[in-house]
C-alpha cells in the first residue's frame, strides 16, 4: 500500500458495523489515521465502550449504537458511505452450539440487513468478515478458497450462508462485495473475559494470574494465527482495488503458517516470562477436545497476493511478542 492509495481512502466515508469489537475498534482507529471518515456501528453485545476510548471524540468517528438485527439502523448507519466494512457478528463456535438462534439471528438475518441497507444506499463495495470455518470437515491443507467442505457447527453455516448472499446480491443487485475469511485472529484490543474468549488473550490473562491454562484435546490442534495489522491490510486492500477480477471473491486472510496449540502455550511462556520470570513455572493442562473444532487449520494466501497485492508484515512469532506486550501494559 502506497501513499497515493491511501490518500485515496481519505476522501471517503467508511461504515465499520461492530465497532467497539476488538477487529471493528482496530479497523476504526487505522483508518482516522489515514484521513477516512468513519462510521462505527455496534450495539455493545460482545464488544466495549473502552475499545472506542481513543477515538470517540474525533470530529471524523461518529458511532451509532444500533444493532444489525434492526433494519432501520443499518439504513441510518449506511446514509452517503462509500465503503462498509462489516464485522458485526456473534463469534465462537460454542456459543452457537450453545445458542444457535440467536448465533443465526445476528450472522444472517443482521447480515442481509446490511446487504439491503448498502444496496439501498448505493455503496460501492461491501466488505465482510467471512470465517475460514467455512472450510468444515475439509481434510486438504493448506485451504485454498474454492474447495471447501460440510460446515461443522451453526456458526460456520451462518458464515458460509453469509458468503451465499454476498454472491447473490452481486448477481441480483450489482453489488460488489468481497469476504475476507479470517484466521483465529489476535493481538490489542481482544477481550480475554468470558466463556468464550479467544485462547490467546484467554490463555495470557491466565499465565499473568500464574493460572494453569487448559488446552482442549493434547495440545496438536493447530491454528492459522493471524495478527490485527494483517487484517488491517486485507480490509484496506479490499476497498483499494480497481482490478475488476479482485472484487466478488473471497480471501484467506492469514499468514500462510499454522501453530500448535502446544507451540502456542511454549511460546506464550517465552515471551510473557521475560516481563515475570515466575510464569515459566505455570503449568498447562490438557482437558477434553471441544465439538465443533476443526482439527488443523492452514491458509493459502496466494490468491490475495495475486489479486489483492497482499503482502502480510506479521508472522505469528512477531505479532505475539507486540500482542504480549499490549496485554501485558494492559491486562494487569
Amino acid at each position: 500500500m502506497n501513499t497515493k492509495q491511501l490518500e485515496q481512502l481519505g476522501s471517503c466515508k467508511i461504515l465499520v458495523t461492530g465497532a467497539a469489537g476488538f477487529i471493528g475498534a482496530n479497523l476504526c482507529e487505522a483508518l482516522l489515521t489515514i484521513g477516512s471518515t468513519v462510521i462505527g456501528l455496534d450495539n455493545f453485545a460482545t464488544g466495549h465502550q473502552k475499545n472506542l476510548a481513543a477515538i470517540i471524540d474525533d470530529s471524523r468517528f461518529t458511532f451509532i449504537e444500533g444493532d444489525i438485527r434492526n433494519l432501520e439502523d443499518c439504513h441510518k448507519a449506511c446514509i452517503g458511505v462509500d465503503f462498509v466494512l462489516h464485522q458485526a457478528a456473534l463469534g465462537s463456535v460454542p456459543r452457537s452450539i450453545n445458542d444457535p438462534i440467536t448465533t443465526n439471528d445476528v450472522n444472517v438475518g443482521g447480515f442481509l440487513n446490511m446487504l439491503v441497507a448498502s444496496r439501498d444506499a448505493g455503496v460501492k463495495r461491501f466488505i465482510y468478515a467471512a470465517s475460514s470455518s467455512t472450510y468444515g470437515d475439509s481434510k486438504a491443507l493448506p485451504k485454498i478458497e474454492e474447495k471447501i467442505g460440510k460446515p461443522l457447527s451453526p456458526y460456520a453455516i451462518t458464515k458460509y450462508v453469509n458468503e451465499l448472499y454476498a454472491n447473490n446480491f452481486k448477481r441480483t443487485y450489482d453489488l460488489d462485495t468481497i469476504g475476507l475469511r479470517y484466521f483465529n485472529v489476535f493481538g490489542r484490543k481482544q477481550d480475554p473475559n468470558g466463556a468464550y474468549a479467544a485462547v490467546i488473550p484467554k490463555f495470557v490473562m491466565q499465565f499473568m494470574k500464574h493460572e494453569s491454562p487448559v488446552i482442549n484435546g493434547d495440545g496438536s490442534f493447530s491454528r492459522d494465527f493471524t495478527y490485527i495489522d494483517n487484517v488491517i491490510q486485507m480490509n484496506v486492500l479490499a476497498m483499494l482495488s480497481d482490478n475488476p477480477e479482485s472484487l466478488n471473491n473471497v480471501y484467506n486472510t492469514a499468514f500462510g503458517e499454522r501453530t500448535t496449540l502446544h507451540e502456542l502455550t511454549t511460546l506464550l511462556k517465552e515471551y510473557l516470562s521475560e516481563f515475570d520470570a515466575a510464569i515459566a513455572d505455570v503449568e498447562v493442562k490438557y482437558g477434553p477436545e471441544r465439538k465443533g473444532d476443526v482439527p488443523h487449520s492452514l491458509a493459502s494466501v496466494d490468491k490475495a497476493k495475486t489479486l489483492l497485492g497482499y503482502a502480510p508484515e506479521f508472522d505469528m512469532k512477531s505479532g505475539l511478542k507486540e500482542a504480549v506486550k499490549w496485554y501485558w501494559n494492559h491486562l494487569k
